[in-house]
């Protein structure tokens, strides 16, 4: 068996650092020691306390809020442990930021997502292992192997557990817009019931308008699957036309992260949804609870493919 270095090294900087202490201990590894922080004009400052030459290191950041700021922690990072010999270094991005700008909607656009993806391999990162990519084309844009991990399997057995004394005929699962028609059909196979789809129109970023419901939710209880949640208005429109439309008895949501910007929180409280779970790829922000909003851990599945990473084994497995 070839193993890419001598040991498996866990660091974390500032955007999750309880995602990562739940990795190294299912993993039975203590958190790497290092020091991120600021200089007093707000320059990154990264101190790594121990040695990492010839280790298997995986550095956990999610690039969420303040993204910059969070991305130069993981690139300063990444620049650090290569300058220190490690022997292999991956970068562990549960979620990745910019991956909505990844293609040109309009003359003169920049594809921000590749833009970020050369700059990771450019610090020196020698894999990436993340999670639900707004679109998974974007692993193409990396010219260093990417793992695609998915948060279906980790949200549809939640709801087969919720929903285990209903019957399947009351039971309908809703992709929230025609893109994520794909994830939501995953999803519907897990739970085994039936699939519809919320047609809707964007008029300008971060605002909606519901169009139609295809699929028939009339009588049924309905879960909304979405890769991410950023401000809430195109969810909670989509419930609200479920209920008010369709005629859906009980509405609830989920996705893989929960960006949760501006008004969202506001939104989901106010909305009919009944329960919203996200994954803890990002931090809840405070007042979640109030809004109904439940988290599910990531750390089993990424513990699991980082074992595998460093045996050389297929992270397949994880999809079944």
């Amino acid at each position: 068996m070839n193993i890419h270095g001598k040991d498996i090294k866990i660091f974390t900087a500032n955007s999750n650092p309880q995602v990562a202490k739940d990795i190294a201990k299912l993993l039975g590894l203590p958190v790497g020691k290092s020091t991120v922080t600021c200089f007093a004009d707000g320059e990154i400052s990264v101190s790594i306390e121990e040695s990492v030459r010839g280790s298997d290191v995986f550095v956990v950041q999610s690039t969420s809020a303040p993204v910059n700021d969070h991305l130069m922690e993981l690139l300063i990072m990444v620049d650090a442990f290569k300058r220190a010999s490690a022997g292999r270094i991956t970068a562990v991005i549960p979620y990745f930021g910019y991956a909505r700008q990844d293609r040109k909607a309009k003359a003169r656009d920049p594809i921000s997502a590749k833009l970020c993806a050369d700059i990771i391999a450019a610090a020196g990162a020698d894999r990436v292992l993340t999670m639900d990519l707004h679109a998974p084309q974007i692993q193409g844009f990396f010219d260093i192997p990417v793992d695609h991990l998915l948060g279906v399997p980790i949200l549809a057995p939640y709801y087969v557990e919720k929903f285990k004394d209903c019957s399947r005929e009351e039971l309908v699962v809703v992709s929230p817009d025609l893109g994520s028609v794909t994830r939501a059909r995953k999803f519907a196979e897990r739970m085994n019931c039936a699939l519809a789809i919320v047609d809707k129109r964007r008029q300008r970023a971060n605002v909606s308008e519901v169009m139609n419901i295809i699929g028939d939710v009339k009588g049924k209880k309905v879960c909304l699957v979405d890769d991410m949640v950023d401000t809430a208005g195109s969810i909670c429109n989509a419930a609200a036309a479920l209920v008010e439309k369709g005629g859906a008895t009980e509405v609830y949501a989920c996705a893989t992260h929960g960006v949760l910007s501006g008004p969202a929180l506001e939104r989901i409280k106010n909305s009919v949804i009944k329960e919203m779970v996200f994954l803890d790829t990002i931090p809840l922000p405070e007042g979640a609870k109030e809004a109904r909003i439940s988290q599910l851990s990531i750390a089993p599945v990424f513990a699991e493919a980082i074992g595998r990473i460093y045996e050389d084994k297929p992270v397949s497995p994880l999809f079944v």
